[in-house]
């Protein structure tokens, strides 16, 4: 990917829990699709009971634990501090956060490396909702959800992107830093929260379509009391952003 590239080191903060049937697979596609790229996997694994940490300790064999560190946690204390965990121990100056269920393909990597590059962006967002990206697997009910949220979170808080809630990001380290201390909501509204903030401390936010496919294995983690947090974040970052 040329000369810059290879200056840069990407860090790879990927929260678990219960993920030992995709972590392996999802392993394997990074170091497949990030073949010339510098790059460390930061796993945060949150105590699953179903053997991840054991995985990712095999794959640590094979793969160095210099590439693959294990920084797992006690127990399940949400997402936000799990990236916060992360980035205590990312050596990288560029992080990328995404989710080990697969529902983000590594194949996109090299086009978020390549935006960022071009742009020059603190922020490379995946999204749903431009021409080239979308939804596989999810059910209508899901489908409308999800919009319903994106649309609700564009008219009240202008954030500049078109995908509010989603999780396959790439960020200048030091943007990252700078963003997540100010962020206060945990779970899925981090994720909304995180974007608002850097969008109003007017960081340059690039945009690559993607795919998101509902996990392969496993049970997906969103339900009610999600969406009720959601909305409660939606009121929230109203009121001080």
């Amino acid at each position: 990917m040329g000369e810059e590239s290879e200056k840069n080191k990407y860090s790879l903060i990927v929260p678990t829990y219960n993920e030992r049937l995709n972590i392996a697979l999802f392993v394997y596609l990074v170091f497949k699709h990030l073949r010339d790229i510098n790059f460390e996997i930061i796993i945060v694994d949150d105590g699953s009971p179903d053997g991840t940490q054991e995985i990712v300790q095999q794959l640590q064999k094979v793969y160095g634990e210099d590439r693959i560190l294990l920084r797992p946690r006690a127990k399940k204390l949400g997402l936000g501090t799990a990236y916060i965990h992360g980035l205590k121990h990312a050596s990288g100056n560029f992080v990328v956060i995404m989710d080990a269920d697969l529902s983000h393909h590594p194949k996109y990597l090299p086009s978020f490396i390549k935006k960022q590059m071009k742009t020059g962006a603190s922020i490379v967002t995946g999204t749903r909702y431009v021409k080239g990206g979308g939804v596989h697997g999810w059910n209508l009910m899901r489908k409308l959800t999800s919009r319903g949220a994106n649309v609700l979170a564009q008219t009240f808080l202008w954030p500049g992107v078109s995908d509010l809630t989603g999780s396959f990001r790439l960020y200048k380290k030091s943007v990252l830093e700078d963003i997540i201390s100010s962020c206060v909501s945990k779970g899925y509204v981090f994720q909304m929260e995180m974007i608002v903030r850097a969008s109003r401390k007017g960081y340059r936010i690039e945009e690559v379509p993607i795919t998101f496919v509902d996990r392969v294995f496993g049970s997906s983690k969103l339900g009610g009391s999600e969406i009720v947090e959601y909305l409660k974040g939606l009121a929230y970052l109203l009121v001080t952003t």
